[in-house]
């Protein structure tokens, strides 16, 4: 029973600890490295390729210079054995990184599904092997909860992500009140966070405005959630995270998410929208599966809308922005497109 033991080292009050269960992963590094090399070996050997078709097409035309049709054949023929090794070896990088992005993911979500699991079995463990007071029994089950709703988020992601890729239209829209919908994920983000009255902020123009849109409440909240979730895991500190609800035109509403987290260079602003694709800022490791801007943008375009972000580089925080085809309210109470 020593790992049992080892759990219930003096803590709070006499709490034991949070487990911090050790995962062993697997050689990820040297696949990357092999990875890296290969493609650096590809690259090279492509523009040695086109070097060599180079010189045999200058060797060509030289040697055929007077003669006009074998010139010209010689140097189509040549022309589009080079565009094709190009287009080889493009396609062939491409796919090499995509392999590489969806191994990232497979040990992202490995890492993000095992951990939980094996902090709840080592709980279940421990209640199952010694007497716990009544408020230790609470703590334990509070931590357990709070594991469950962590593999529970990493699931429906990964789910979202593969549904997105396939969904076209929306089957049931309907009218969808944002203001109300904000308020509530903002609610939502707190307890599933356990942070502290204050730390996120709502800002809207008008508070009695109504703002709808038509589309898909749930996907909407989940798109606003994952904004939120990015920003509260990107604000080290238990920084501000402010969420402003406006209209900027009479067609359009803006849902628009605000940190002063680490920021985001100009190269990236595009690319952390891809899938798998996850931006480490330097000194700062955040854990996650590189999939909730993927869905945001992918519930985003599915909603007639876009989402894109802002940042003046690291350290110097960001703001995502959501923005979606507003919907006008007739004197009948009836929303239709503006």
């Amino acid at each position: 029973m020593a790992f049992v033991a080892f759990v219930f080292c003096p803590s709070r009050a006499g709490v034991p600890h949070h487990p911090q269960p050790t995962t062993h992963s697997p050689p990820y590094n040297r696949q990357v490295t092999r990875r890296q090399t290969a493609t650096i070996v590809f690259i090279a050997f492509g523009v040695i390729l086109v070097a060599a078709a180079v010189t045999l097409n200058i060797g060509w035309v030289i040697v055929n210079a007077p003669r006009v049709l074998p010139l010209v054949l010689g140097i189509v023929t040549f022309a589009i054995i080079i565009a094709g090794i190009i287009v080889f070896t493009v396609f062939l990088v491409r796919e090499i990184r995509r392999n590489d992005q969806q191994d990232s993911f497979l040990n992202a979500v490995t890492h993000e599904l095992k951990t939980p699991i094996a902090s709840i079995r080592l709980y279940l463990e421990t209640l199952q092997a010694r007497e716990l007071t009544e408020a230790q029994r609470a703590e334990f089950y509070r931590i357990m909860m709070a594991d469950t709703e962590r593999l529970q988020r990493t699931v429906e992601q990964v789910l979202k992500a593969g549904a997105a890729s396939h969904r076209g239209a929306i089957a049931h829209p309907s009218p969808v009140d944002v203001v109300a919908l904000a308020r509530d994920c903002l609610e939502t983000a707190e307890l599933r966070h356990h942070l502290a009255t204050g730390t996120f902020r709502f800002v809207t123009a008008d508070p009695a405005a109504t703002l709808f849109v038509m589309g898909d409440a749930d996907d909407l909240r989940s798109a606003l959630l994952n904004l939120l979730d990015n920003a509260v895991k990107y604000s080290p500190g238990g920084a501000t995270v402010t969420l402003e609800v406006q209209a900027p035109s009479a067609d359009r509403v803006w849902l628009r998410v605000r940190d002063r987290g680490v920021g985001i260079p100009r190269s990236q602003l595009k690319r952390i929208f891809n899938r798998f694709h996850r931006f480490q800022a330097r000194g700062f490791k955040v854990k996650g599966t590189g999939l909730g801007l993927y869905i945001v943008r992918s519930i985003a375009r599915q909603h007639g809308g876009r989402v894109f972000a802002q940042s003046d580089g690291e350290g110097l925080g960001a703001t995502f922005t959501l923005e979606l085809p507003r919907l006008r309210q007739l004197t009948s109470g009836e929303v239709t497109p503006s």
